[in-house]
Parts: C-alpha cells; sequence; structure tokens
C-alpha cells in the first residue's frame, strides 16, 4: 500500500549539540530526531562489527552463548506482535549463519529477530557502551534498578517482558527482519543505535493515533505494508508519516506516544533503551488515561455483572501498558520526594540566601521535575483519580535503602549533566524534622500537590529577590513571589 510520506527525520551532529537545546527541542518538544557522533568510542562498536561492516556474529556464541533470549518469529502473527520463542544465543546465531541473504534458508525457516535482550543487566561488567549524555535523565531505568513497575503477583512474573527488570535491550536481526507498527511500553521515549547495519523508520505522531484504528476504535494496523481495507481502518490513508533512514554508528530519538514500524535494510546489531523523565510525564500520563478509557469501554458491556469493574479495568490497562493508574502515582509520588531530597542538599551545600543558588542549572533542573510532577498530578485529580491508591509515607521512605539509592542516582545524574563536581546525597536532619511537622502520608494526587507545595514553602523560607523554585514551579515574576506563600 502507498504510504503518505510528509517529510524526513532531521539529522544532527551530536557533538555540536548542547544537552539544554536537545531538552527543549526535542525533549520538552517530543519530537523525533537523528543524532550521529556519538558512539566513537563504544566497545560494542569494536567488538561486535567485522572489518567489512558486518555483524561479528561469532563473536556472540563465544562470550554470551548461554544467554536465553527471545526472538521474534517475523512471519508469525501472534495479536498485536509477532510470535516470541526463546532460545539461546548460540542457537540464534546458528540460525541467521545457516540462512540466506534473505533470512531464509533453503529449508524455508522463518525470518528472526532477537529482541528485548536484557544485556544490561546480565553482562553488567562487560559495558559494551556508554549511555549518551542526552539520554541519561533516566527516571524508568534508575526506578527499576531498585524497584518494580507493577507487583501484582499474577502479572509480574520473570518472563513477562512489560514487567522486566529493566528497558535497556541489544537488538540482533538479519536482513529482512522487521518490528510491526507499535508505540512503545509506557508510551515512553526511546532511543536506538545502530552499532552496523542499515533501518528503515516509519513515524506517525500521537496526533493521528486515531487513524490506525479500526470503526469500532478496538484493534490498530499491524503491518502498514499491507494491503489495509479501507472499510476496517477509514482512516488509515489519510495517515502522514515521517520516514529515517539510520545509518551505522547513528542513534534515533523516538519521542512519547509516536507510532513507528521499523525494517532492517541491512544486516543490523542495535542497542536500544526505553524511558522517560520530567519532560514527558505529562505525555505518559495523557497516554496512560487514553489507554484507560479504550480498555474501559473495550468491556464496558460486562460492568453490571462485575463485582469489581474498575480493578478489572486496571488489571488490564497494566496487562496492557506495563503499568496502572496506582503504579504510576507511586512512581511520581517517590520521584517527587527524590527531587525534593536533592534540593534540601543542595540548599545545605549553597545556602539558599547565595547567587548560586538563584542562577544554578540544576536547581532548575530538580525544580523543573517538581513543576512536572505537580501538573501531572493536576491532571489526575481533575480526572477523578483519588480512591484505591497506595500510601506513600515519606518518613519510611526516607529510611529505607532502596530509596536512598534511587536519591544518591538521581543526583548523580544531573551532576553529569549539569557538571557538578564532589556530589553526595547526605541525609539532612532539618528534611526529617520538617516531613515529621508535615505529616508523612501522601495517599492522593492531592495530598502530592500539598506535599510539593509544603516542601517548596520550607525551601523558599529564607531565600531573598529570585526564587528558581517559585518562578519555575508556578511560573510567576519575582515581584510577585513575596505574594505566593
Amino acid at each position: 500500500m502507498s504510504l503518505k510520506i510528509g517529510g524526513t527525520i532531521e539529522k544532527v551532529n551530536g557533538k555540536e549539540l548542547f544537552y539544554s537545546e536537545f531538552a527543549e527541542k526535542y525533549l520538552a518538544g517530543n519530537q523525533p530526531v537523528l543524532l550521529t557522533g556519538l558512539m566513537d568510542d563504544w566497545t560494542a562498536s569494536k567488538h561486535w562489527v567485522s572489518s567489512n561492516g558486518q555483524p561479528n556474529l561469532l563473536f556472540f556464541p563465544t562470550h554470551f552463548g548461554k544467554s536465553k533470549v527471545q526472538v521474534a518469529d517475523c512471519d508469525t502473527r501472534e495479536f498485536t506482535d509477532q510470535k516470541r520463542i526463546e532460545m539461546s544465543v548460540s542457537e540464534f546465531v546458528n540460525h541467521w549463519l545457516q540462512g540466506s541473504k534473505g533470512n531464509h534458508d533453503v529449508n524455508g525457516k522463518s525470518a528472526l529477530y532477537l529482541k528485548d535482550w536484557h544485556f544490561v543487566k546480565e553482562y553488567p561488567e562487560y559495558q559494551a557502551y556508554i549511555t549518551p549524555l542526552f539520554f541519561t535523565d533516566d527516571w524508568l531505568n534508575l526506578y527499576l534498578d531498585n524497584y518494580h513497575m507493577h507487583d501484582d503477583l499474577d502479572a509480574d512474573r520473570v518472563s513477562n517482558d512489560i514487567s522486566c527488570s529493566d528497558y535497556r535491550f541489544v537488538y540482533m536481526g538479519a536482513k529482512g527482519s522487521w518490528t510491526p507498527l507499535h508505540a512503545d511500553v509506557f508510551r515512553s521515549y526511546s532511543w536506538s543505535a545502530n552499532v552496523c547495519g542499515k533501518k528503515k523508520w516509519l513515524f506517525l505522531p500521537p496526533q493521528q493515533f486515531n487513524l490506525l484504528f479500526d470503526r469500532n476504535m478496538k484493534n490498530t494496523v499491524y503491518n502498514i505494508f499491507d494491503d489495509i481495507s479501507e472499510t476496517e481502518f477509514p482512516g488509515f490513508k489519510k495517515a502522514i508519516w515521517l520516514e529515517c533512514i539510520q545509518e551505522p554508528n547513528e542513534i534515533i530519538f523516538v519521542p512519547s506516544g509516536w507510532y513507528h514500524q521499523v525494517h532492517n535494510l541491512e544486516d543490523t546489531i542495535s542497542i536500544n533503551h526505553n524511558w522517560f523523565n520530567g519532560y514527558n510525564l505529562s505525555w505518559v500520563w495523557d497516554l496512560l488515561l487514553r489507554d484507560y478509557k479504550e480498555a474501559k469501554e473495550y468491556i464496558e458491556d460486562i460492568k453490571d455483572i462485575c463485582d469489581d469493574f474498575e480493578g478489572l479495568c486496571q488489571r488490564n490497562l497494566a496487562a496492557n501498558t506495563g503499568m496502572n493508574f496506582n503504579d504510576f502515582f507511586i512512581f511520581i509520588s517517590r520521584f517527587s520526594l527524590a527531587n525534593v531530597v536533592e534540593l534540601y542538599y543542595l540548599r545545605g551545600e549553597l545556602n539558599s540566601e547565595s547567587s548560586i543558588w538563584h542562577c544554578s542549572a540544576i536547581i532548575k533542573h530538580f525544580a523543573l521535575n517538581l513543576s512536572s510532577i505537580r501538573k501531572t498530578a493536576l491532571k489526575m485529580k481533575s480526572e477523578g483519580v483519588e480512591g484505591n491508591l497506595s500510601i506513600i509515607n515519606l518518613l519510611e521512605a526516607l529510611s529505607d535503602p532502596k530509596f536512598l539509592k534511587l536519591c544518591t542516582g538521581l543526583g548523580r545524574i544531573y551532576s553529569v549533566i549539569h557538571e557538578e563536581e564532589n556530589w553526595s546525597c547526605t541525609m539532612k536532619k532539618a528534611l526529617m524534622a520538617d516531613f515529621a511537622m508535615y505529616g508523612s502520608q501522601v495517599c492522593s494526587p492531592e495530598d502530592l500537590i500539598t506535599f510539593i507545595d509544603y516542601a517548596v514553602s520550607k525551601l523558599s523560607s529564607n531565600c531573598d529577590e529570585q526564587n528558581p523554585l517559585l518562578s519555575v514551579l508556578y511560573e510567576i515574576q519575582p515581584h510577585e513571589q513575596n505574594q505566593h506563600f
């Protein structure tokens, strides 16, 4: 089927791009971009690629052959995805080497595509690559290094891709392997680095997502190159796509909620992360809410006979997207506290009366994070999200080793981004005392908003003139700040 191509993805030399420019234009703007010049020193680019530029396939069974991986059968559809097969890396490479250039051998074996290999978790000492600076503000994987996103025992199984321990992957596929049309798990950002090989990407922005659904808004297009029925999918022909050819040593940034389909034009190895942070938190919530409403409408006919219809909707939401409202609320609550902890530390180090406090980029970054969380909580409150949420005990969190590890990781991320030296995360007695006076529980979006406001008021108590927290969090001017509290 002929597609309407409306343009291509912008290509930028990553070495000439400042983090602040990337954050404003692509993270906050939620726009895709193709980056070059960021993979020169990667171990993967040396060990995994032969002198002729082809994948060094024999390296993998030699060093990682016993690893069990999920492999997609690109010729077999299973529901909304490709059928998955578990095999060892050695078995996968053997299948690849036996295949023809078209990724099919004389016996007609299917095109196989190794996906979602949790390489970093399995081989943490190997250091195949260094995450580029633009992608280091990764709340998702930092969180999953310490917590599960969804703790439902029925859903949170080791073999369940959605409930896995991280979203840092290696992909390997011969020419002709591909990934069907989809938007990424959690409606997260993602980045994909071609260690070798060439890929073709087709993108559709989230504003056009409804064009991909059938008349009943229950099923989406699987393969955009199929002969799509105009009767079944009446809006599909109106879709305007962006196209991108990704060469070796190029990294593509995929924004939140952008549907995409990907084809390997050559034998390819890539490294891929899913992630999100304060810049796209509101996007993640908007898309989670949209998925919830669609899932709820889909089973509306059993509402009267279901004892816990809302609970069923939330379980389905977690199964389909990787988290439900409760999971998302716990996530943003922990990160709101972590950002407050970092600000308390910085206030003690810099002194809130110091000029450095007023102009520090890292202070403004934490303030932007709190602003994003607060705005997202306001959205949740406006949608009536109140009951059946878990209780976050602030004082208990401050004594939890996993939470303190989360805080330390967050601080280190921003110390790298903003080139701060000698970063630490020493807990301050004043922080514990302030929270004890406040009350320690957060159990609704309204509670979370109140907590953020309280923390900011405490952090701002000794500030004079311009206060970066107030100006960023509430978007008010310096002359209005004395009126705010």
